[in-house]
């Protein structure tokens, strides 16, 4: 299976180790990564995930974020953002994106807490959905 992962620079300490745990684990399920492209935050990634889906050699997309909660509410805004319009993508393409983007809501320590497990969820996520669509072709 070839994947793509988006991986968004904000936060860039966080979210280097998430792209890191996602390449690990895309190994071990024998997955191909065929593109990793960088995007400045969680809201510029649809653009670039649209580009990628319309590949014929791109089976799917991971994506890789972290939304840590600020004074205001513009977390919330972001993420509710780009999670639909993720989703519209994958509808669009008939092709899996994976929400590897934790938060809005949570405090710095908890986007530390949650880089594994979310970086592998969203690699595993892209796996089973493809396997399930193959069923259904």
């Amino acid at each position: 299976m070839n994947i793509a992962i988006v991986t968004a620079e904000f936060n860039q300490e966080i979210t280097s180790r998430m792209l890191e745990v996602a390449q690990e684990k895309a190994k071990s399920l024998k997955m191909n990564i065929k593109y990793s492209c960088t995007v400045p935050g969680s809201y510029d990634m649809p653009i670039i995930v649209d580009a990628l889906l319309a590949k014929k050699d791109v089976d799917g997309v991971v994506t890789l974020g972290t939304i840590i909660k600020g004074q205001t509410k513009h977390d919330e805004v972001i993420a509710h953002a780009t999670a639909k319009t993720l989703t519209e993508l994958s509808l669009k393409h008939k092709k899996p994106v994976s929400l590897g983007i934790s938060g809005p809501g949570m405090q710095e320590r908890h986007a530390y807490a949650r880089i594994r497990p979310v970086s592998e969820r969203a690699v595993e996520a892209i796996s089973k959905i493809a396997k399930e669509l193959e069923k259904i072709k």
